[in-house]
C-alpha cells in the first residue's frame, strides 16, 4: 500500500525497496495523489493489478480513470479506500460511519503514517515513499487477509 507519491513529470521514482516490495504483493493499493497517469502507468509496470483513487494532486487525466473513493473486496474483506480522510479528531468514528460495511479503511493526504483500531473497525495510512513531509520516515504498508480479517504493517524505507 502506498500514497502520496507526487510523481509528476518523472521528478520522484519510487524507491527501490519500496517498488521491490510491491512486486512480491498481489494487489497494489494507492491512497491517491499518484499525479499522472503517466506515473500510474509505471506503477502498473510494477507487476501486480493496482486499485488507486484520486487525491487532490491529480491531473484530471488521472481523474477521467480512477474513483475519488473506492471499496475493495478481498478474500472476504472489505477495505474502504480514500484519499483525504478529514481532520485527525474523530477520523476513525468518521471513516466508521462514511464506510459501515468495511472492515478497514485506507486513505493518505497527510504523509503521516497511523494505524488505529476501535473494536471490529481499523484504520491506517502508509504514509508517502517518497515525500516524508513531516514523518519520521519514507514509508509503505503492507496488508495481509486471512480468515476474514485484515492485518496491516507499516514499513519504513529508510
Amino acid at each position: 500500500m502506498i500514497s502520496d507519491t507526487h510523481m509528476a513529470e518523472g521528478r520522484r521514482r519510487l524507491p527501490q525497496r519500496c517498488a521491490e516490495i510491491l512486486s512480491g504483493c498481489d494487489l497494489i493499493v494507492h491512497a491517491g495523489d499518484v499525479m499522472t497517469l503517466d506515473a500510474l502507468v509505471e506503477i502498473e509496470a510494477i507487476g501486480p493489478p493496482v486499485r488507486a483513487v484520486a487525491g487532490n494532486m491529480d491531473g484530471w487525466e488521472l481523474r477521467g480513470r480512477i474513483p475519488d473513493e473506492a471499496v475493495l473486496e478481498v478474500e472476504g474483506v472489505r477495505l474502504a479506500l480514500v484519499h483525504d480522510a478529514g481532520p485527525a479528531a474523530g477520523r476513525l468514528a468518521r471513516l466508521r460511519r462514511r464506510f459501515p460495511d468495511a472492515e478497514a479503511a485506507v486513505f493518505g493526504h497527510s504523509h503521516l503514517p497511523l494505524h488505529e483500531r476501535a473494536g471490529d473497525f481499523q484504520i491506517f495510512n502508509p504514509g508517502s515513499p517518497t515525500e516524508r513531509r513531516r514523518a519520521p520516515h519514507h514509508s509503505m504498508g503492507v496488508a495481509e487477509v486471512a480468515d476474514r480479517a485484515v492485518r496491516f504493517e507499516l514499513i519504513a524505507l529508510d
